[in-house]
């Protein structure tokens, strides 16, 4: 019965009760799972992974949801099943033992099969019946129904039980996986095209091959009561099973961190207010052949292990043991970082797959690997598989996934459209509009050598140089040179070094002669000073003179008073009467 939702007014919604798969990607695109106790048809050509859907539909229910299940093959037998799923790690065997699986092949030969009026399911719905008694099964799945019906030609009679078996698994309550080949030759999605109509929920798979590349894609075409993802959505099969991206359910509400990540070149770093990238940022740098894009990211990479984190390095253009040789000789030894676990790095072609199958395996590994830095080099591979817009589209929905779980992204794009030293502002992909922090790295030309330069076209969120600089790559590792920049052209290589070097002479020169001219003042100013000291002293010289003088003055005039009291005594006067 379906359960009762509150909504924001005073009704109560209904929502239909879901049985989650355990899938990933499924349980997001149907909202939450298949119809519980009700059928559901999965069909699809040859090689698509139904009875993989069917099986993986059971293992998780049981391993996960607590859910025994029955699965009835009408083409495979029993230890088949179990052989062929045990590389995925479904050990059947085992849930049998257990007595939460029952594993039944149904014999079905269309030569013993008496066409009549009076045919019908009434032995295989006794048979099931039993089996999903006898452990208490709550998940069922037929694979693959059209077997049943071979010897049929009445389409009335086939009608009527196909209706009758979809009733009869209602009645008993379990959810059920139907299985099915896709018509090639009708319209219809299956060979009868009357079990798309009478299921619940109807699941396409699809393996197509364009341009020699194979991708499986999944469509839900419809399902009674709920709403779901209505578009294709590819999958891919590995040894984990099924894992599905529901790409269009991606949007912008990704969180934001404050936080800055090293760049892996202090002098980068210093470009970027001295902090480096915001954590869960993107990161494209792009430049022609040659200019050192490579050589940034592995610095990246390194940087991001030297802080005990995780990276995730994605090469399509050159083996782990090639990169790693190549980077040593620039300082960079990645090797450590990845015999500890902190780095990974997965090479592989872009012709291997798809584009879909490309997303979905970057997809499946980061959830695997839990990195906080992922890195992809280069980008531009995948135009050898798709378009430029299904390039961006792919990269656009991988933005989405690595935001929305706060890793950094840092991309690296070939550029081969420049105009002599002009740089053309754009990416191979078209995806500049989708990056928060473009770097741009250039080969100049000039004096018959070839010199790399670096800008930061744009950084989302942060104050960042306007300023070109030279980009060095050398066994110290890399660093940045200012460019010289003169009167209407810029120097780099060995034309700025010698333009350096007729500087630093110039300067030295100068140097020189304010140091030379320092000296002639200082002589200057002590010649000064000795006449300034003479002519203090003359001045105190003749001061003292006059000091003299007053002092002989002060003298006589004493002398001559005492002369005058001594004659007045000896007159016997007073000396004040004369």
């Amino acid at each position: 019965m379906p359960k009762e939702k509150a909504s924001a007014g005073d009704h109560a919604l209904p929502v239909l009760e879901k049985t989650p798969t355990g899938i990933p990607g499924v349980d997001e695109i149907t909202l939450g799972g298949l119809p519980k106790g009700r059928p559901t048809l999965v069909c699809g050509n040859a090689g698509c992974g139904k009875t993989l859907f069917a099986m993986e539909f059971l293992v998780r229910g049981i391993t996960r949801f607590g859910e025994p299940g029955v699965f009835v093959a009408f083409e495979e037998r029993e230890q088949e099943l179990a052989t062929n799923v045990a590389s995925l790690g479904f050990d059947l065997n085992d849930l049998v033992t257990k007595e939460k699986l029952v594993l039944d092949h149904v014999r079905v030969e269309r030569s013993e099969i008496e066409e009549a009026g009076e045919y019908d399911l009434e032995g295989l719905f006794i048979r099931l019946g039993y089996a999903i008694d006898s452990i208490g099964a709550k998940r069922v799945v037929l694979d693959s129904l059209e077997t049943i019906f071979s010897g049929l030609l009445d389409t009335a009679i086939l009608r009527s039980e196909l209706r009758r078996l979809f009733s009869w698994m209602r009645e008993k309550g379990v959810t059920a996986v139907v299985t099915a080949e896709r018509s090639n030759d009708s319209p219809n999605l299956t060979r009868y095209g009357i079990e798309e109509f009478v299921a619940d929920c109807v699941i396409l798979l699809d393996n197509r091959v364009t341009e020699q590349v194979s991708t499986r894609r999944l469509r839900v075409v419809k399902y009674r009561g709920s709403a779901h993802g209505a578009n294709e959505y590819p999958f891919l099969i590995s040894e984990h099973g099924i894992s599905v991206l529901p790409i269009t359910s991606l949007n912008l509400s990704h969180p934001v961190s404050e936080e800055r990540v090293p760049s892996g070149v202090p002098h980068l770093d210093a470009m970027l207010e001295g902090e480096g990238y915001f954590r869960g940022s993107s990161i494209l740098v792009s430049g022609t052949a040659g200019t050192g894009k490579s050589s940034l990211a592995a610095s990246f990479a390194r940087a991001a292990c030297e802080r005990g984190e995780r990276c995730l390095y994605f090469a399509y253009e050159e083996s782990p043991e090639q990169i790693i040789r190549n980077m040593r000789s620039i300082g960079i030894d990645l090797r450590p970082y990845m015999e500890r676990g902190l780095l990974m790095i997965r090479a592989a072609r872009p012709t291997l797959f798809g584009m879909e199958m490309h997303l979905l395996s970057i997809h499946e590994t980061v959830s695997r690997f839990k990195p906080e830095s992922v890195v992809l080099d280069p980008i531009t591979g995948f135009l050898t598989v798709s378009a430029a817009a299904e390039v961006k589209a792919m990269i656009s929905r991988l933005l989405d996934y690595l935001k929305g779980n706060r890793i950094t992204a840092f991309f690296t794009s070939l550029a081969s459209r420049e105009r002599g030293n002009a740089r053309v502002e754009t990416s191979e992909t078209e995806m500049s509009s989708l990056i928060d922090t473009w770097i741009l790295l250039s080969n100049m030309e000039q004096n018959g050598e070839r010199n790399r330069t670096l800008y930061i076209l744009k950084s989302r969120g942060m104050a960042h140089s306007n300023q070109v600089r030279e980009f060095i790559l050398s066994d110290a590792g890399i660093q940045l040179e200012d460019v010289y920049v003169g009167p209407g052209t810029v120097l780099t290589g060995s034309a700025r070094r010698v333009q350096a070097e007729l500087d630093r002479r110039e300067t030295e020169a100068a140097e020189q002669e304010a140091e030379r001219r320092r000296r002639e003042l200082e002589r200057q100013r002590a010649e000064l000073q000795t006449q300034i000291d003479s002519l203090r002293n003359e001045l105190q010289d003749r001061e003292e003179d006059i000091e003299r003088l007053y002092s002989q003055r002060e003298l006589l005039t004493d002398m001559e008073e005492d002369r005058r009291a001594d004659l007045a005594r000896m007159r016997g006067a007073d000396p004040d009467r004369e």
